[in-house]
């Protein structure tokens, strides 16, 4: 049986998100784990684990969590994914899922990266929120979330989708940990109790450029992640919480892709800017 969870739509509508009961699906074995992770290690394409249903895929991804520290160190948080309904069609879901986070490759901005630190390597434009307390699951809206949220962050996600299959949907991608390898991390930013604080995020323009040649590659809006970032946030906190696993102190939270996700090119530099949030903050990698 499935577990019904309510969350804020990008339109500030209420929504149901259908969350798996992992012990109800069907997991891979550890063989087929085993395997995928000498792809992951070896930064190779892989054929993968067929996921078909989005219960399977999170059965997976419970069993390759587990693993994933051999390559990519301690559990330092979360990633929600799909919280851009823009992603919907791309990748064949009907809402948000999320994904673990591991330290080895959280670099700081201005890091230098190899271009081929993935089997596919992307770029995203994301935001990273440093967890200051237990109990974002109750919070109903944005201000709520200020209670248990201390900094923001820009941050650059670098996913690796891994599979040779370039038609990936999202069930089987939420399998293989959302395609999760690491980031680039910008500056803190404490977070203020205002409305005034929360209206910057949520308004912000998140313009993506190469700096080399200084071509624009994109942008966004601060309300493209389920409305707020902030609600992107809180849903995550809860699909966790429904799926046995409550946050504490210290964790990180990745929110999403504010523009669709890039491969990596070889010699460019990449630098997002998040235009009206207080200081203007960027992160480059």
């Amino acid at each position: 049986m499935n577990r019904r969870h309510f969350m804020l739509s990008a339109s500030g509508a209420i929504v149901a998100s259908v969350l798996p009961e992992i012990s109800m699906a069907a997991c891979p074995s550890a063989e087929a784990i085993s395997a995928y992770m000498e792809d992951f290690k070896a930064m190779r394409p892989s054929k993968g684990i067929p996921i078909k249903t989005m219960e399977d895929a999170y059965c997976m991804q419970a069993e390759l969590v587990k693993k994933l520290p051999e390559a990519l160190g301690k559990q330092v948080g979360y990633k929600a994914a799909f919280t851009n309904p823009a992603m919907y069609e791309r990748f064949n879901v009907k809402g948000p899922a999320f994904g673990v986070m591991f330290e080895k490759m959280m670099l700081q901005s201005g890091a230098h990266v190899p271009a081929n630190f993935g089997a596919r390597p992307f770029f995203e434009a994301d935001l990273l929120v440093d967890m200051r307390a237990p109990g974002l699951r109750l919070a109903k809206k944005p201000i709520d979330a200020l209670i248990y949220i201390w900094d923001i962050m820009p941050f650059i996600e670098l996913p690796d989708l891994m599979l040779e299959n370039k038609n990936v949907g999202g069930a089987q991608l939420v399998g293989h940990n959302v395609g999760f390898r690491g980031g680039v991390i910008g500056p803190r930013i404490r977070c203020r109790a205002t409305n005034t604080f929360l209206d910057e995020i949520g308004s912000m323009e998140v313009i993506m450029t190469e700096d080399k040649s200084g071509k624009e590659l994109g942008r966004g809006n601060g309300s493209a992640l389920m409305g707020h970032p902030f609600n992107a946030a809180i849903w995550l906190a809860k699909a966790l919480d429904d799926a046995g696993i409550e946050l504490q102190k210290g964790d990180y939270l990745s929110l999403g892709g504010f523009l669709p996700p890039m491969p990596v090119q070889p010699n460019t530099t990449i630098t997002v800017k998040y235009e009206g949030m207080l200081e203007n903050p960027s992160v480059t990698v």
